[in-house]
């Protein structure tokens, strides 16, 4: 392994460092080496990021990167081998550790939009922590993972472990979260991946949606009007924000800039579709979310666990 592989892990990175011994693995982890440092696998490094948070990044030797905070879990970028970022952070985006990061791939969980607790639930808003590293065939795969605390228990009081998988490769970049009970009661959840995607919304389409059933929160978000979605391409010529219960697990986006991505899930049953129009004018010409989604309540009683896959890709 490249000398570069081996990190001081400066205070921050607390969470992310494991106290058990030098522990091995075949593709590459070889965690603590001694105290203070722990060696992660060829592609995966940790560096300061803006506002001093910590980050994760990740290089292919087919020449795509990916980075990831370790605040939220949120991945930030993905730069594709053209060196494009297909993924967009906001302008307004603050990275003090006090609010979640508005861009790229922030997680909504253990709640999606309002509700008994903040916005899309904390676990945007919160440190994850670094459990494994790997390579498979070149490419680098980083796990991420968040137990309860006593902040998260003051908003849902349940015992629980999410890990968070980011696998990079040339084209695509895919992701697995697993939500595991580890209380002795059941408990349930939504969640959703709130993506954004670089665009440029008068160019921007999505196919795949027609047939699904619609909660169209526009104009009225509290009162969302139900219908069906009877186009092949939904279109973003002004306001939109709409839930499609029952989405296809493969949607296509036409971000407007001359690149398709197929946007591909496992377990994911729900899509939303989002872009603020001149709520936000600063920038909501430059992106467009598309969010794979479980609005539907997950129940979970203990010791049972709920994985859903997410893969975007360039074609």
């Amino acid at each position: 392994m490249a000398a570069s592989c081996t990190l001081t892990v400066p205070g921050p990175f607390a969470a992310a460092s494991s106290t058990s011994a030098r522990r091995h693995r075949r593709f590459g982890v070889v965690a603590m080496a001694s105290a203070g440092q722990k060696v992660y696998a060829t592609g995966v490094a940790v560096s300061e990021g803006n506002g001093g948070l910590p980050k994760i990044s990740l290089k292919s030797p087919h020449g795509s990167e990916a980075e990831i905070y370790l605040f939220g879990a949120c991945v930030t970028s993905w730069k594709v081998p053209s060196g494009k970022d297909l993924l967009f952070v906001r302008p307004d985006a603050v990275f003090n550790g006090q609010k979640p990061i508005s861009g790229g791939i922030p997680h909504c969980f253990p709640q999606f939009g309002p509700g008994p607790m903040q916005q899309h639930g904390f676990a945007r808003n919160v440190n994850w922590s670094i459990t494994d590293s790997e390579v498979t065939e070149g490419d680098p795969t980083v796990t991420l993972e968040l137990k309860d605390d006593s902040y998260s228990r003051a908003m849902w009081d349940f015992s629980f472990q999410a890990l968070y998988k980011v696998a990079l490769h040339s084209t695509s970049l895919s992701t697995t979260l697993t939500i595991i009970n580890t209380d002795d009661k059941p408990f349930s959840f939504n969640s959703a991946l709130h993506t954004y995607f670089s665009a440029s919304i008068a160019g921007v389409s999505v196919k795949g949606l027609k047939g699904s059933k619609t909660l169209n929160k526009d104009p009225d978000p509290k009162n969302p009007l139900e219908g069906k979605e009877e186009r092949d391409e939904v279109t973003f010529p002004g306001f939109v924000d709409c839930v499609y219960l029952g989405a296809p697990s493969e949607l296509t986006l036409d971000n407007g800039l001359g690149d398709k991505i197929v946007i591909s899930n496992t377990n994911w049953s729900d899509a939303v579709l989002w872009n603020p129009h001149l709520q936000m004018e600063a920038c909501y010409k430059d992106f467009v979310c598309v969010e794979n989604a479980k609005i539907e309540t997950v129940q979970l009683g203990p010791k049972e666990s709920w994985v859903a896959e997410q893969k975007i890709e360039l074609v």
